[in-house]
């Protein structure tokens, strides 16, 4: 259960990063009160009114007046870039505690023999007298 929480946390922190690094603009094209077109990646397709060619002069003004009411609008999200942390922009004090903590847990998981006999190369002491029946010690 615990290793599972530890993998959920993991993703979602990844998610964290990506998203609030990524950049990203959003396009939208208006015609007066009409969304037209919008884009996330690419650019809007213009308006897709376009002046045709009349007799008369009053159809043609019409025509332009509605071509100025429209309007691009682009919205820019921008995602965080300064991330990295350089290592000479931390105090001395700072430096020596992330340097002596690393070498520290490096050090927990070195290897160590399996059977370690501090005394291995000590001869136990002579047996001049028994104590245990000289002071007539006994288990019962």
């Amino acid at each position: 259960m615990e290793e599972a929480l530890r993998k959920i946390a993991s993703i979602s922190m990844a998610f964290i990063v990506l998203f609030s690094t990524m950049s990203f603009s959003v396009d939208v094209h208006y015609c007066g009160d009409h969304l037209i077109d919008f884009s996330l990646f690419n650019k809007v397709d213009t308006c897709m009114m376009k002046a045709e060619k009349s007799k008369s002069s009053s159809e043609c003004a019409v025509i332009k007046m509605e071509m100025d009411c429209c309007s691009d609008v682009v919205v820019i999200i921008e995602g965080q870039e300064d991330l990295k942390i350089s290592f000479d922009q931390l105090a001395f004090e700072q430096q020596l505690f992330i340097t002596s903590f690393v070498y520290s847990y490096i050090n927990l998981f070195e290897g160590f023999d399996d059977n370690v006999i501090p005394f291995e190369d000590y001869s136990p002491p002579p047996l001049i007298r028994d104590i245990h029946i000289l002071d007539q010690t006994f288990l019962i």
